[in-house]
């Protein structure tokens, strides 16, 4: 490996793992919206009881948290482009007044976990393997 690859390579370590810690902050502050009544006729909307509202809460506080330890950090990522794929579809078909508007930032949450788990792979199939 030349001295350049290596170099680009730490660029892109470093520039990931901006990226996972603003993207977990992100998550702690919404997973913890989610134990405010801020969501509850959202959740009403949906139809799967409060006791997801507060499930979805946790699964987002957890996959954040796992954003920020090296050794799951890809399958956090990972988590959360499911979790934010699950609302994106929720709010295209289960929400009233929903539509591609409210899916926008699911979306776009659900990219930057994939960008993550896409980088993380490595790590994501290392899991696997032991």
């Amino acid at each position: 490996m030349s001295e350049q690859t290596s170099t680009a390579a730490k660029v892109g370590n470093i520039v990931v793992w901006i990226l996972q810690i603003v993207l977990a902050v992100q998550f702690v502050l919404n997973g913890s919206a989610l134990f405010t009544d801020q969501f509850v006729a959202k959740f009403d909307d949906i139809g799967f009881g409060q006791w997801f509202r507060y499930f979805t809460g946790v699964l987002e506080i957890g996959a954040a948290i796992g954003l920020l330890i090296p050794r799951v950090c890809g399958f956090a990522a990972l988590a959360l482009a499911g979790i934010m794929g699950g609302a994106a579809l929720t709010e295209l078909f289960l929400v009233t007044n929903g539509g591609f508007k409210a899916a926008t930032m699911p979306i776009v949450f659900m990219l930057w976990a994939l960008v993550i788990a896409v980088y993380r792979r490595e790590q994501i199939l290392g899991l696997f393997r032991k």
